[in-house]
């Protein structure tokens, strides 16, 4: 687990600088001491970078250095920001702003919009596929839904990217694009125009526009420029490797000429280049900025040195592709468990195989809202989702309703703002039990799954989110409200109790107890559309954070075929070469020992006897040599753990068991208790 933040009092009274700077580590103390000139902080994954920046901004309110209402901290996601702003406060400075580039943006365009433009601003469109699909209607472009989504990421790389529909077919060019939707670049250049004027005629902007109209504001008026200048004086940037070059033109306008700016990032964590992010802003930071401090921060306090060492080795065989600010981590934790490696028949076998080792984790003890399933597309998540749902294991998929966007949730806040108001006895948890009562809470988890469990760990969520304010802060009813009224601005919502499938994009800046990577297979990883080196060093870069999301328990596993009985021609991620147990330089022999060896934790979690499940296993290669036939035609391995888990006794137990029918228990079921009993199969 993350090393947590110290308690920032010390008998109710708050910590000084010098006790500050003590709970860091001397690379963190080294960014909070640096308070003055451009600093650029290279840091690793679970670094503690957080950590480093929101002290170095207490610190330096502490002792007077900052004014804290002119502080901004940016970084890229309303759920990074809100935990920011969480821990600033915590740390008792709770006047600096933490947002967004959008959010920042929207607040400063809608304040000088009235003197710089006049009237209001724009509403802005939340979504662009019906303006997509309108300007391709007036081209007579045949598009579908697939098709309107990869023109709106096209225009969103363009606008970012401050690439203006006359400059476009140069500019894709010169990136390397060739086609969007079968579009040619022409068309595309022709669609991106249409797009703007269909804005217009609607009298609406998109996301985009918040930052290029801000940027226009604060390059034309000089008198706006010196105002925003004037309320922020230092700045820190999170994630700067993901900086687009409009991004980097506000926060150029921004600072203005002065250097009062501090960036924090890791080039082995880009991994959207495909939306006009750079990290070259990150990396040409000295050049910039020539007097520039650069601190690396390389312990890693969240995972484990099996999860560290797997996550250097990914790294390290990227060869000459590797980026010299690349961070090479040091294992800040003990010892754990081995890095489990699974090759399973089909997808489907992998998805079950995948849920009995979270069934097996979750009768550990580990919670399930700290699993997780990651995958590189979103169309792998039907089959996990079905293997779970048949295990009666509850999941939530990451990228789907939002939490404040819940019926239960508006309704319950509606509630609890009325509570908030009332005389009520007790203590605020209590109150908001009560509250949540009346809204079909109850102190148990229901047996059903489906909505109605959905339902309850929602309001679950904000149950456990009442205790923690009421531990962490001594919140009262009034402070709750405000904490949720905040959290839904900015969509930080807390953590519902649900195994979390996300796709690896979804996963950055997230971790786990355990983390499941599936799919790890060429085609998949890297995908099979990724086109160039730079493509491919990206698809290392998505594996290397899904790999990094892991505290303690890691599993990688790819399935030979796509569907049941199909040809098993999958093999496993080029990334991987060297670091798949098979392919060890100590020949097959011993790699099949280590495989062994790093299954068996798991297998003793599900009470599955390794001895029996390795019987088992060679009882079908005998059988497969005999029919010549594939193992997987036999029995998945899968039905082998189950197998294995329930020792059988008699033929009607093995019938109940997944993956076992009538036609198996009559080929082999005499065979398959024979062996299990210890007996020497008959191969008659």
């Amino acid at each position: 687990m993350s090393t947590p933040p110290p308690s920032t009092v010390r008998g109710g009274a708050p910590l000084t600088a010098e006790e500050l700077l003590e709970a860091l580590d001397p690379d963190q103390r080294e960014v909070a001491s640096t308070l003055t000139g451009p600093l650029c902080v290279l840091a690793g994954a679970g670094t503690g970078k957080t950590r480093a920046i929101t002290y170095r901004i207490a610190h330096g309110v502490l002792i007077g250095r900052y004014d804290p209402r002119r502080v901004l901290a940016v970084t890229f996601t309303a759920r990074a920001a809100g935990e920011m702003r969480s821990r600033l406060r915590d740390l008792g400075v709770g006047a600096v702003q933490a947002r967004t580039f959008h959010a920042a943006a929207l607040r400063q365009l809608s304040y000088f919009w009235p003197q710089a433009i006049g009237g209001s601003v724009p509403r802005i469109a939340e979504h662009k596929a019906p303006l997509i699909g309108e300007a391709a209607g007036r081209l007579g472009l045949s598009v579908d839904r697939i098709a309107i989504r990869d023109l709106a990421a096209e225009v969103e790389w363009a606008k970012v990217s401050m690439i203006t529909p006359d400059d476009y077919v140069r500019a894709a060019a010169a990136a390397g694009r060739t086609e969007t939707a079968g579009h040619d670049l022409t068309t595309v250049s022709r669609l991106l125009s249409v797009y703007e004027e269909a804005k217009s005629e609607r009298g609406v902007i998109d996301f985009e526009d918040v930052l290029l109209l801000t940027v226009g504001i604060l390059a034309e008026r000089e008198d706006v420029a010196a105002q925003v200048r004037t309320q922020y004086r230092h700045f820190v940037i999170d994630e700067y490797q993901d900086v687009s070059p409009l991004q980097q033109r506000l926060l150029d306008l921004w600072l203005g000429d002065r250097d009062e700016i501090c960036v924090v990032g890791d080039v082995s964590q880009t991994i959207y280049s495909f939306t006009g992010a750079s990290p070259r802003y990150l990396t040409d930071f000295r050049r910039r900025y020539p007097e520039a401090g650069v601190v690396r921060l390389v312990r890693d306090y969240r995972s484990t040195p099996q999860v560290v060492r797997l996550a250097n080795d990914v790294l390290a065989r990227a060869g000459r592709h590797r980026n010299a600010a690349a961070v090479e981590l040091v294992a800040g934790r003990p010892s754990g468990r081995p890095v489990a490696f699974e090759v399973y028949d089909d997808d489907e076998a992998e998805a079950r195989g995948v849920a009995t080792r979270i069934a097996a984790l979750q009768r550990e003890g580990v919670s399930a809202s700290e699993i997780a399933v990651l995958y590189r597309t979103n169309a792998q998540s039907q089959t996990i989702e079905q293997a779970l749902a048949s295990a009666g294991i509850g999941y939530l998929v990451r990228g789907g309703e939002r939490f404040f966007s819940r019926s239960e949730i508006r309704d319950a806040m509606v509630l609890l703002r009325g509570a908030a108001r009332a005389q009520m006895d007790g203590t605020m948890p209590e109150h908001v039990r009560a509250v949540l009562s009346g809204a079909g809470w109850q102190p148990e988890a229901p047996a059903a799954r489906g909505a109605t469990r959905e339902r309850w760990e929602s309001l679950n969520a904000l149950v456990q989110l009442a205790d923690e304010l009421a531990r962490t802060r001594g919140a009262d009813m009034q402070g709750f409200v405000e904490e949720l009224l905040e959290r839904a601005a900015a969509q930080h919502a807390p953590t519902v109790d649900g195994v979390t499938l996300a796709s690896l994009h979804a996963a950055k800046g997230l971790e786990w107890d355990a983390v499941f990577l599936v799919g790890v297979s060429e085609g998949l990883l890297p995908i099979s559309l990724a086109d160039g080196e730079d493509a491919i060093a990206e698809e290392r870069r998505l594996l290397y954070v899904g790999v990094t999301r892991a505290r303690e328990h890691l599993h990688l596993s790819f399935a030979r075929s796509r569907t049941s009985g199909g040809r098993g021609n999958r093999r496993r991620s080029r990334f991987l070469e060297g670091i798949w147990p098979e392919e060890t330089s100590r020949g097959r022999r011993s790699a099949a020992i280590s495989k062994t060896e790093a299954t068996r934790a798991a297998l003793a979690a599900q009470d599955v006897d390794p001895d029996l499940l390795e019987r088992l296993r060679g009882w079908r290669t005998q059988v497969a040599k005999q029919i010549d036939k594939p193992g997987f035609t036999i029995l998945h391995d899968s039905t082998l753990v189950a197998i294995a888990a329930a020792q059988p006794r008699e033929l009607r137990q093995l019938a109940i068991l997944r993956g076992i029918g009538p036609t198996k228990i009559e080929a082999y079921g005499a065979q398959i208790l024979a062996v299990v009993r210890g007996d020497e199969p008959s191969h008659d």
